[in-house]
């Protein structure tokens, strides 16, 4: 069956058909490394992971390239605040980056590139732009000339007036066109900077990740994605500048983007303090429950984060974990299908309908919990394991995921309840037991009594 994807250049829905079906390539924008990584900064990393999963299911290879933009002002700044080189900000918060996003399951990207590894490969780009009459020099600037791009606008939909108008874009006198953009800029002390035809300075940001493509995919790719807030100018502004490099060839066939995400109905800002960092994010939850969030919602709607949602996804992935447990209890261990569920596949088939995959999911685990053979269980489990690893949850041994979220504080406490039940029982005070059993029920819990142990799982969200 066909991949659909819906690409932002035509505005439709579209079946995948890539360039040379040996050798599929992706490209997303990766982080900027001067911080730790929000939450609206793991959902494509999320979004892109799974789609890399399911193109590895149809093609024999996909390169996926994610950079890391390691040069850039914002790291320059808080550089220059502590004091210290560029490479250790950029070191540290790549490093916290690669760690947080393996928490919630993100896999490392076929190719990593990173800016500063491609600054001779930057400045040819710039040299074969400025060659088609597609960039000038000016006052130790080299900047893209936008009306020497046709179809400059096709991707975003907005005509060079409107964009300008409705975005923040940097006015200089020696810009021909107030939306001309940097390729290359000159560098002062102490901001980092390398010899190039035009002095010491160093590229533009939009400049990195053409050249970076280009460097390990080729002129052309498959798929170019990122969020939604780069459709302009970021992306707008890389398509434009390698079809200029590339003597009109197209950049990429089809542009991914997801939507932001919200926290209580409101936009992520410094200003309004919901900022909520992955890092932080992951000492209170186990990163499936994240991930099952992200995932919750279609990637191109927006996606509303809060407390009541990630309970939600912690209690509908205890009660996964919890009829796996149940279920290995009753019949044994199970085995991993080679290929996921076809329903949960088409789903995920159609421009990555992840709530309808999910759905999907769901209803496997519940033909698991009704199973009434070992031939029932077998099949519903191998499945729902097949659906899990593909989508990447599901991943840890039932008693572990217990066992892990056994340290939160509400757990402990139904430890302690599920305890002093078994305490009461084992001194056969029944009455004391069953008031416990009520206690637990009250909080949402259900208590499973086999072969002399008691297990619990929180009742369905």
């Amino acid at each position: 069956m066909s991949i659909r994807i819906y690409n932002t250049l035509t505005r439709e829905k579209q079946v995948f058909e890539p360039l040379d079906p040996a050798r599929v390539t992706m490209y997303v924008c990766g982080p900027t490394v001067y911080n730790y990584a929000h939450i609206g900064n793991a959902r494509p990393a999320v979004i892109f992971d799974l789609l890399h999963r399911l193109l590895e299911l149809h093609y024999t290879q996909v390169v996926y390239a994610r950079n890391i933009t390691d040069v850039d002002d914002k790291i320059n700044d808080a550089a220059a605040r502590l004091g210290v080189p560029i490479a250790e900000i950029s070191t540290k918060y790549a490093d916290a980056y690669h760690e947080d996003m393996a928490a919630i399951g993100v896999r490392r990207p076929t190719i990593e590139p990173r800016a500063t590894a491609h600054i001779e490969p930057m400045i040819r780009m710039i040299e074969r732009l400025l060659e088609a009459g597609s960039a000038y020099a000016a006052e130790g600037h080299v900047l893209f000339d936008v009306e020497a791009f046709d179809s400059y606008g096709c991707l975003s939909g907005r005509d060079l007036r409107e964009m300008i108008a409705g975005s923040r874009v940097e006015i200089a006198p020696f810009k021909r066109n107030p939306g001309d953009f940097v390729l290359w800029k000159p560098s002062v002390d102490p901001q980092p900077g390398w010899d190039s035809p035009w002095g010491w300075g160093r590229p533009g940001w939009h400049l990195e990740c053409s050249v970076m493509a280009e460097a390990h995919l080729g002129e052309t790719i498959d798929i170019h994605g990122g969020g939604q807030d780069l459709i302009f100018p970021h992306h707008e502004n890389e398509l434009a500048q390698s079809v200029c490099s590339h003597d009109g060839k197209p950049f990429a066939r089809y542009w991914m983007h997801n939507g932001f995400v919200t926290v209580d109905k409101r936009k992520m800002s410094k200003s309004l303090g919901n900022t909520l960092v992955v890092h932080e994010l992951l000492q209170q939850h186990p990163g499936e429950v994240l991930r099952y969030l992200l995932l919750s919602a279609h990637y191109r709607q927006p996606l509303d984060w809060s407390e009541q949602e990630l309970e939600r996804a912690r209690r509908t992935l205890d009660r996964l974990y919890g009829v796996l447990r149940t279920s290995s209890d009753r019949f044994g261990p199970f085995a991993t299908d080679p290929r996921p569920g076809e329903a949960f596949m088409e789903a995920l088939r159609d421009d990555l309908n992840t709530p309808v995959a999910i759905a999907e999911f769901n209803r496997v685990a519940r033909d698991l919990a009704k199973a009434g053979t070992a031939e029932e269980a077998r099949r519903a489990a191998g499945e729902l394991l097949a659906d899990a690893g593909l989508i990447g949850l599901l991943q840890s041994a039932p008693d572990a995921w217990f066992g892990a979220n056994a340290s939160a504080p509400e757990s402990a406490d139904i430890e302690a309840l599920v305890t002093r039940r078994n305490q009461a029982r084992a001194s056969r005070d029944f009455a004391a037991a069953d008031a416990l059993r009520d206690e637990l029920t009250a909080m949402g819990i259900v208590l499973e009594d086999r072969d002399g142990v008691t297990r619990w799982r929180r009742t369905d969200a």
